[in-house]
């Protein structure tokens, strides 16, 4: 491979401590990186983030401590009265839009740790979810919102580089995600047992975020006796598709690996809205190991735009190509809602919570 073709694919680092620079060159570093990370792949690598990787030890522990608890008894935890918005989701229950129709093999844990807006509680009621925790386990629920809320700043100053890198006001996306539906996951990828190593299941199958913003702190892959190990083989793991070109009408595949050091940040469904596709979100796949008996935890931070908020793209993005890309205008709590019906998480009936619903008004006064 040529040394331009190898640069292509090498997905930028940016440094937190640039974008928070006084140095005016430190701070142009760091949104020219975000600008191709986010433009090209739609993915970037953040290093100077803070996160103990000790603590993070810490909560994928307790995590597995939750893990190994009877079904029964995590099932008490959320479920599809709130859209498996909150508590535990069992495996086989999220699936990917447009794949091939295999739910995702893994079981997952969701947390809110950012305070809600309580008028959005009372109108989207499931995806603005009170928490639930499993009992006997405070030191889990401490860690869990830790965490959360850090991945969560993280993200604030993402969203501030990604409007300097765009030549918008500073605080242009920042302002339209406070008392937003954000969310922590823990996940447990699943093991294959050996009838299934090399049959084509997936761990996750390709998709794109449809939030703002995704924060990946970095997962840990168990081996068959339950031991944190190094990667089983080469070829499992997080991959993302590029941005098409002329060249590559498919976009590439790339693995998507953090140096050490390092946390990924994604773009979601809503910034390339927002932004008329200029930021592209990822098309990402997580491949099973090819090997029986590994499992992979891991975190995801969920930045969302608040429910009030419309996406359609703004007005420095808006040509006759972009407008018809992305319309019409919708706001992002119907959107959360048809996305959450369209990946098995909500029941079809939720759609109709997206119109005029009291025509029995109408009904029971003519009656």
């Amino acid at each position: 491979m040529s040394a331009d073709a190898q640069h292509h694919l090498e997905i930028p680092i940016i440094d937190l401590d640039d974008l928070a620079s006084h140095d005016a060159r430190a701070v142009a570093r760091a949104a020219e990186g975000l600008r191709t990370a986010f433009g090209h792949f739609g993915l970037v690598y953040v290093r100077g983030h803070r996160i103990d990787p000790g603590a993070l030890d810490a909560f994928y522990d307790g995590f597995l401590g939750f893990t190994a608890r009877s079904e029964a008894e995590k099932a008490a935890l959320g479920g599809p009265g709130i859209w498996y918005q909150r508590g535990w989701t069992p495996p086989n229950t999220e699936k990917a839009v447009i794949a091939g129709g295999q739910p995702d093999f893994k079981e997952c844990y969701f947390a809110a740790p950012e305070p809600l807006d309580p008028v959005a509680r009372q109108q989207y009621p499931q995806i603005y979810a009170e928490n639930v925790w499993p009992g006997g386990a405070d030191g889990f629920r401490e860690a869990y919102l830790a965490l959360g809320h850090q991945l969560h700043e993280i993200g604030l100053q993402l969203l501030r580089g990604s409007a300097l890198a765009l030549g918008l006001e500073p605080y242009r996306f920042e302002q339209l995600v406070y008392g937003g539906p954000h969310v922590t996951r823990a996940l447990r990828y699943l093991a294959l047992d050996e009838t299934q190593v090399g049959t084509g299941i997936l761990w996750g199958e390709e998709h794109t975020d449809f939030n703002l913003l995704t924060l990946l702190p970095g997962g840990r892959f168990l081996d068959p006796s339950g031991q944190r190990a190094a990667r089983p083989d080469g070829q499992c793991g997080l991959y993302l598709r590029t941005r098409p070109t002329e060249a590559h009408p498919h976009g590439e595949m790339v693995r998507g690996a953090a140096p050490e050091g390092c946390l990924v940040a994604q773009v979601g469904q809503q910034l390339e809205i927002l932004t008329g596709g200029t930021f592209l979100a990822t098309p990402h796949v997580i491949k099973a190991p090819l090997a029986a008996g590994w499992t992979r935890v891991a975190t995801a931070h969920f930045i969302h735009v608040h429910g009030h908020q419309v996406l359609y793209p703004l007005e420095p993005f808006r040509s006759p190509e972009t407008i018809a890309a992305y319309s019409p205008p919708v706001l992002a709590g119907t959107y959360g809602t048809k996305t959450l019906v369209d990946i098995g998480l909500a029941p079809q009936a939720a759609l109709d919570m997206l119109g005029y619903r009291h025509y029995d008004r109408l009904e029971e006064t003519r009656a």
